[in-house]
């Protein structure tokens, strides 16, 4: 490695290769991240299966990943010039995930806290970028947490840091699956490490029998378009009706495939205090959201990992978890919702009064909706025998 010009502008030799990737490590882990190990800026090994992936329609409408996926064949289209990629992980499994009663709403593990992953571990990237650059001013890094059209999981493998799991998460013997993939790419070459070759999966296959929607088609292929995090997160629009009771209680997110996995059972617990959950968000009580105006909604949920559903979607899902899961406490908030400015969340509402048998609610909104997609809703739950 090099450090800043001495005075006739030449620049002298201050780490070797393995000496430069051991403070890297050493810099990552007193930052907080749990683990580091570097891997070369390759083409990912699992880039075709992303395209066949796509073709089969499997990302449903994270149209993103598509139009940016010339891009995850080539690291240097996310840093110009890389050489090497230290992938991280941090882990978050904190509290035991509480059981829902009626009224309540499930959120997964990492989405239970006040602050945004994405925001805590960019911290600690630029933490990471500020100390290389302080001590080596020649060295270009950029660090992306689910940011950049980049394989993470490809990477973490090749780094070493486990294998691709039947469920399609990066799995380790010692970590579980409960934790959080970053990566920092560098323009110098690092000591690498060897990569993972073995998959400790055998013939386990608790995650796909457990999958409540059936979102694996086959091992280590995930349909998004069925997957209850996508359902509850990603999609912009309503969950489809035969998929609607197998989201269960699942309000945000889905653990399901990880919590029953074997190797999760010895998975640490975090160290640092930033994952802790909010007493309100395990589980969350989904009668009161309907309660919340707009400001109080962005109040609550603005600077945590649910804002990423946004209002519409995360009443979208209270509905159909109340649908779901009955509870007389939940009909007041019901037909609030079947008034809502948000026809996606008078559809979802709809569906589930119609769960409730709450025939003359639907019959009076029925005569006043004038979206399409609401009165087919309400018509449909007006014809459902009970």
């Amino acid at each position: 490695m090099i450090h800043p010009p001495s005075g006739d502008g030449s620049y002298k030799v201050q780490m070797n290769v393995t000496e430069f990737t051991i403070w890297l490590k050493q810099q990552a882990w007193l930052l907080g991240f749990s683990q580091a190990a570097a891997t070369p800026a390759v083409r990912p090994p699992g880039f075709d299966h992303l395209r066949e992936w796509l073709e089969l329609g499997y990302a449903g409408e994270m149209d993103y990943i598509g139009e940016r996926l010339d891009a995850y064949a080539d690291p240097g289209r996310v840093l110009d010039g890389a050489k090497s990629i230290l992938m991280l992980t941090r882990d978050y499994q904190t509290a035991t995930p509480a059981k829902p009663q009626a009224g309540q709403g499930s959120v997964s593990r990492y989405a239970w806290n006040d602050v945004d992953y994405h925001d805590t571990i960019h911290q600690q990237l630029k933490s990471l970028i500020k100390q290389i650059t302080a001590q080596f001013p020649s060295a270009n890094a950029r660090g992306v947490v689910d940011s950049a059209p980049l394989m993470e999981r490809d990477f973490a493998q090749l780094a070493g840091l486990g294998w691709i799991g039947k469920h399609t998460l990066l799995m380790n013997r010692w970590q579980g699956s409960y934790f959080f993939l970053a990566a920092l790419l560098i323009d110098v070459e690092l000591d690498y490490d060897a990569p993972t070759d073995t998959d400790h999966c055998g013939t386990c296959t608790a995650c796909l029998d457990a999958c409540p929607t059936g979102a694996f088609p086959q091992s280590g292929v995930l349909d998004a378009t069925r997957c209850i995090s996508y359902l509850t997160i990603e999609l912009d629009g309503p969950i489809a009706i035969d998929l609607r009771e197998n989201v269960g209680d699942w309000l945000f997110g889905c653990d399901v495939c990880q919590d029953v996995c074997p190797w999760n059972q010895r998975a640490p617990v975090s160290i640092t205090g930033e994952f802790t959950p909010r007493a309100n968000q395990n589980p969350v009580d989904l009668v009161e959201l309907f309660n919340l105006d707009d400001a109080a909604f962005r109040e609550r949920f603005r600077k945590t990992p649910l804002w990423r559903a946004r209002r519409r979607g995360l009443l979208r899902n209270a509905a159909i978890v109340l649908g779901n899961k009955l509870t007389a406490r939940a009909l007041p908030a019901l037909v609030k919702g079947l008034y809502d400015d948000e026809p996606l969340v008078r559809g979802a509402c709809a569906w589930a009064l119609g769960r409730y048998d709450a025939r003359q609610a639907l019959a009076e909104r029925l005569q006043v909706e004038r979206d399409a997609d609401v009165r087919r809703e309400i018509e449909a739950s007006l014809t459902v025998d009970q």
